[in-house]
This record gives structure tokens, C-alpha cells and sequence, in this order.
């Protein structure tokens, strides 16, 4: 019998989602998102009036992923797991192609919680399609509805289109109108809305004719600081670090430096999917254009993970083309490093760590970011950051004073800002020491999760 407390049932869909291990980067489908439904799954658990978290995503069997995502259940922690219910093919699909297959969803994560004779405080439906889950399980169960949209159809199209995408290209590749359609009905319906930040709701949702009727609630995400620790914690010999975490080390500076002429000079780190709107190719083209910068810092990208360019997907296949195309076209070998794979729980950290250790800088130069979880990532390890400023690197900069905000489309902008810190060591140890700081005071598990329990405080849920 379950112990006295609320039932939190999570709802992400697509994605490949486990509780260790995340292939971070791996496809579109593996971004942070992901990622930050298992962290705020095993948070919530740790909370006193939590009985029992759920996260509910698709079963997946397919011989090209882990057997991992067929596994019915999987453990989090001691009172959240992932339960992957069955919907569609058994074998792998992307988020665009799994609309015809959400009722089927919906009828099996119903009967599962009807069989374990559970009493959902709530269901939280993570990015459109959970959204159309979480919706339809609220009216069969009587429970609130919870929306987070992680990523906006109207905010994408707008992005896509500028980048020189047709309508019809658009909504033939990620069904835009599907999508779009969705998440109006979720502001219309969700009894709360859950944004990453204020500029998320003036800038994103604002773009929904439904914007008006939702009712928002801010609650940042949290990051887990023992993993994302200071830099020149490392530099104290009675700190300990795993054995894990020393390997993780010696395996990226290994890695790094195998790119590299001068391996010392600081780094300018960058860490996303292969995707268009992440704007990779405009970091490239800043750091090539810029002799100075390129005598300052060596670049080094992280951009998902592969074994093959030409079998991945046609987006994440033509960003890492263009890629390497600039550096050739820039003449930028032994100054750029583009590693092929890095094990997200145990390499990122270090890799923030390394760079903040060389008197580096973190950027983020996409046209557009949600939020931006990289950036308190780096932040917490005391890497300054230079991020876009569209989207909700505004709140975190504002939060935490730890870097400059540029017009990502700006080649200038972004080399003016890098060099600003780079060259700048009173500038650079303000922003690291902020950076540490801030986070701690505003982007921890604990104080998201006290939030989140105040917001799901709706309807039924007293």
C-alpha cells in the first residue's frame, strides 16, 4: 500500500528518458527537457508530502537504442520511477510522428493507474503531445492539469521561417499546426500553467491566441549543486571527488586536447543539440571571422553525441556538415575541437570546471532559448557565460549578474562580449563568483520543488 502523501503522476512522451545515462544530445528528441523531468521526478519524491512520483513515457524496443527504454519500469529513487507504457510501433519514433498514437497513450497510462488503484493529485503534461495526455487523464480522473511547454510550436515556426523554411516545408516536417493546435488547447484547458520564466510567458506564450486564459505560475528549474560544484573546489585537497568524476576529468582534457595546438590557452566552451535554432554555426563564424579572439581561446564544441553524420537526421546532419565546412573555411584546426561523444551525467561537469579552470567563458548563441539550463549548469561551476539575449538568459542574468547578453545574430556582439571577459580578470572573477552565487540563492531543487507543490495547489489538490 502506498504510504500516506500526494500521487504525482509526470507525463513526457517522447524522448528517450531513463533514470541514469541520459543520451543527452543524441537526436532533437534528447534535449534538456528530458532531462529536467527525471531531475524533477526524484526531487519531488524527496519531498515530505509526496507518496509516490510517476513519470510516464513510451516504451521503446528497438534494436538501434538501449534496451533500457523497453523496460516497463525503472527506479528513480525510493518513491519515483519511470513507467513506459506502450503506444504505437514498438520501435523508435520522433515526436512528430507520435500525434495519431496519443489516445492510445492516454487509454494505457489510465488503466495502469486504475490497476495500481492510485489517486493522482494531478497530472503534468510535459510539451505537447504529454499536454494532450494530460489533459484527457485530468477529465477521466478528476484531477488537476498541469502544462509545461519546454519548447513552443509558434516560437519555432517563427524561427524556422527566418531561417528560410516554408510553411509547408514546416508543417509537413514537424507538424507545426498539430503542435500548434495542442498547445492552445492546453492554455485554455491546464488549471496551471508552469513557466521557466517571466520572458517565457511575455515573449512565448504571448504568441497564443489562448495566452489570456492561462493562469501562469513561475518556478525555475533546479540544478543538483553537489554534481555542478565550483571549479576551485577541485584546487582543496580535502575535497573529495569520486573516482568517477577524476576519470571523467582525465577523459576530457584527453579528449580536448587531442584537437588542440595549445591545448592551456582558455577555452570558449559551447554544449548543445545539432539543431539550426541553437545557432552553432554563428559561434563558428564569430570565432573565425576574429583573429584576436582565436589568439586568446581555443573553441570547443560539444554538439550531441554521434558515431556517423551521414546517419543521422537531416537537420542534426546538415548543422554538423556546416560545421566542419567552417572550419575548414576558417582554417580553424588545432583552435576548434568538436568531440564526438561525452557522457552527460559524469563529462559535462567537468568539462564546466575545465574551462572555468583555464579562465574561459560558456556561450549559448541561439536565436532563441526557453530557458537555458546550460547556463546555470556552467554558472554553478563558476563559468561565466555570454548567452542570447531572447528568451530566459535574461532572467538568469538578471538573477545572478553572471555574464553579458548579445544579439546571437550578431557576429560583433558576440565577439566583443567574449573578449570583454576573456581579457577582463576583474570582470571574469565577478561574473564566476556571481555566477556560484546566484544559483545557489535561485536555482536549486529544493526551492523549485517548494514552488512547484505551491502551485500545484489547485482544484483538488489541497
Amino acid at each position: 500500500m502506498m504510504k500516506q502523501g500526494l500521487y504525482i503522476p509526470l507525463v513526457s512522451i517522447h524522448g528517450l528518458i531513463r533514470a541514469n545515462n541520459l543520451e543527452l544530445g543524441h537526436n532533437a528528441d534528447t534535449g534538456g527537457q528530458t532531462k529536467y523531468v527525471v531531475e524533477l521526478a526524484e526531487a519531488l519524491a524527496e519531498c515530505d508530502d509526496i507518496a509516490q512520483v510517476d513519470l510516464f513515457t513510451r516504451r521503446i524496443d528497438d534494436p538501434n537504442f538501449s534496451s533500457d527504454y523497453a523496460q516497463a519500469t525503472e527506479a528513480i529513487s525510493n518513491k519515483a520511477r519511470i513507467v513506459r507504457v506502450d503506444c504505437g510501433p514498438e520501435g523508435y519514433l520522433r515526436k512528430e510522428n507520435l500525434y495519431e498514437y496519443l489516445d492510445e497513450f492516454t487509454d494505457n497510462v489510465a488503466q495502469f493507474v486504475t490497476r495500481e488503484t492510485l489517486s493522482p493529485a494531478l497530472f503534468h503534461g510535459h510539451y505537447a503531445d504529454a499536454a494532450y495526455v494530460a489533459e484527457k487523464l485530468s477529465q477521466r480522473f478528476g484531477a488537476p492539469f498541469l502544462y509545461t511547454g519546454h519548447s513552443l510550436g509558434r516560437n519555432k515556426r517563427k524561427v524556422l521561417f527566418k531561417a528560410g523554411m516554408s510553411d509547408e516545408e514546416i508543417n509537413t516536417q514537424y507538424a507545426m499546426d498539430t503542435r500548434i493546435d495542442i498547445e492552445e488547447s492546453a492554455l485554455r484547458k491546464a488549471d496551471r500553467v508552469i513557466a521557466s520564466t517571466d520572458y517565457e510567458i511575455e515573449s512565448g506564450y504571448e504568441l497564443y491566441e489562448a495566452h489570456r486564459q492561462a493562469d501562469y505560475k513561475v518556478v525555475p528549474p533546479g540544478i543538483d549543486i553537489d554534481r555542478f560544484y565550483p571549479y576551485y573546489y577541485d584546487d582543496d585537497s580535502s575535497f573529495n571527488r569520486s573516482e568517477e568524476q577524476i576519470q571523467a576529468g582525465a577523459r576530457m582534457r584527453q579528449e580536448i586536447s587531442r584537437f588542440l595546438t595549445n591545448p592551456d590557452k582558455p577555452l570558449i566552451l559551447a554544449i548543445s543539440r545539432p539543431d539550426k535554432r541553437k545557432n552553432i554555426s554563428g559561434l563558428i563564424e564569430a570565432y573565425g571571422t576574429d583573429k584576436a579572439l582565436q589568439s586568446i581561446a581555443n573553441l570547443v564544441i560539444f554538439a550531441g553525441v554521434r558515431k556517423d553524420i551521414e546517419d543521422m537526421d537531416d537537420n542534426e546532419r546538415e548543422v554538423l556538415t556546416e560545421m566542419l565546412l567552417l572550419m575548414d573555411k576558417y582554417d580553424l584546426y588545432g583552435k576548434f575541437a568538436l568531440p564526438k561523444e561525452h557522457e552527460p551525467d559524469t563529462d559535462i561537469p567537468e568539462l564546466y570546471r575545465m574551462a572555468a579552470g583555464k579562465r574561459g567563458v560558456f556561450v549559448n548563441p541561439a536565436l532563441v532559448e526557453n530557458f537555458g539550463i546550460t547556463l546555470i549548469e556552467a554558472s554553478a561551476c563558476g563559468l561565466p557565460i555570454v548567452s542570447t539575449n531572447f528568451g530566459g538568459p535574461n532572467d538568469i542574468v538578471k538573477n545572478c549578474q553572471n555574464g553579458i547578453l548579445v544579439d546571437s545574430s550578431n557576429a560583433q556582439e558576440i565577439q566583443d562580449a567574449l573578449q570583454t571577459i576573456l581579457v577582463d580578470e576583474t570582470k571574469w572573477q565577478a561574473f564566476s563568483e556571481n555566477g556560484v552565487m546566484g544559483v545557489r540563492e535561485h536555482y536549486v531543487w529544493s526551492a523549485h520543488c517548494e514552488t512547484y507543490l505551491e502551485a500545484a495547489r489547485v482544484g483538488q489538490v489541497a
